[in-house]
């Protein structure tokens, strides 16, 4: 498998951006505000992730997803572990990401991968999307935040 930046004449992979994040505007938004990277597999884009700095010294791991055939395989893993490799490349000290409380796949993920849990941001799926979520037959409402010194 290859992970690279996406290259500025290639479409968006809109399909798997909204596996983890079910708004296109929000996720239009900010993959403009950061940078795409994709996962290749056989010459077929399998997997995305986008950076989005925001303080100084600090990027966000705003979307991670692998198209759905492949899930169980460790290309998740391996998009997470590339995307804090490139923050530090990048000199980031700190890489942050947020998660849907439901999702109990991805908050076992991201730890595995380092991350540590730091905060709770209340209602924000409510807040932020007109149509609820659900995952694991769970309403997504509350964002989970997890944070990793680089």
């Amino acid at each position: 498998m290859n992970i690279r930046k996406r290259r500025l004449d290639e479409d968006l992979p809109m399909e798997l951006l909204l596996l983890a994040d079910p708004s296109e505007e929000i996720v239009k938004e900010y993959v403009a505000r950061g940078e795409c990277f994709v996962a290749e597999l056989e010459n077929t884009i399998v997997g995305v992730y986008v950076l989005l700095p925001t303080r100084p010294e600090t990027v966000e791991l705003v979307n991670v997803a692998v198209a759905e055939e492949l899930h169980g395989k460790g290309i998740g893993k391996q998009l997470v572990m590339d995307a804090v490799k490139v923050a530090r490349e990048r000199g980031y000290t700190t890489i942050e990401v947020g998660t849907g409380n439901s999702g109990v796949g991805q908050l076992a993920l991201y730890q595995k991968c380092g991350f540590r849990i730091v905060g709770v941001d209340l209602d924000f799926f409510t807040r932020h999307y007109a149509e609820d979520i659900f995952e694991n037959g769970i309403q997504v409402r509350d964002m989970i935040r997890l944070t990793q010194e680089l």
